[in-house]
């Protein structure tokens, strides 16, 4: 396919899609860099081997996972022309978006809890490590719920229809990445000692 035929929509739309695969791309070497330090530094003599996640982070990741079925529902239901349903299934999404972020935050309580902080004299490298992770994953979930609220307003507005859904679909290959991204943050930090 050449890149450079079609109108000027379609050449704004392959556009935009790109430059947003390039932020996952980046975003993908970021976390990756991260992981890579993780895995270098538990062979550190201080490193928590027997850590176990919190059950607020379970929840999260079946949380996320659903909210991205939610939101191919909806996009589903604005393929097909019911605006009804998507306006249901994009409002489920960003309550479950929301969910997330509250469960991450249990999550986080759960572990100081257990006498484990993030910073400080009490800290150690182990929890530092989760708790980047998960806050630079949360700010990304942050983004996401603007990017749907913009898509929920667009929505509204009737901009999208089943031949004009570029912003939807947009939104949704984000939040799509960054449910895929947690879950696999998620077995990482469950397996990874």
């Amino acid at each position: 396919m050449d890149l450079t035929q079609g109108t000027l929509k379609e050449k704004h739309g392959r556009a935009k899609k790109m430059m947003l695969w390039f932020g996952i791309i980046s975003l993908v070497m970021s976390f990756a860099g991260w992981t890579s330090a993780f895995v270098v530094s538990s062979a550190r003599p201080d490193w928590l081997k027997e850590f176990v996640l919190p059950n607020a982070f379970i929840m999260s990741t079946v949380v996320i996972v659903i909210s991205s079925i939610t939101f191919i529902l909806a996009k589903r239901a604005l393929k097909n022309n019911n605006r009804q349903q998507t306006t249901i299934w994009l409002l489920a999404t960003l309550v479950l978006g929301v969910v997330f972020i509250v469960n991450q935050f249990q999550g986080f309580q759960q572990i100081i809890d257990l006498g484990y902080y993030f910073t400080g004299a009490a800290s150690n490298v182990t929890m530092s490590y989760i708790y980047l992770i998960a806050m630079v994953h949360i700010i990304h979930v942050i983004v996401g719920l603007i990017c749907l609220l913009v898509v929920i307003y667009n929505h509204f507005k009737q901009k999208y229809n089943p031949t004009n859904m570029l912003g939807f679909e947009l939104a949704a290959t984000f939040w799509h990445f960054i449910d895929i991204l947690w879950v696999y943050l998620f077995l990482f930090l469950y397996f990874v000692r």
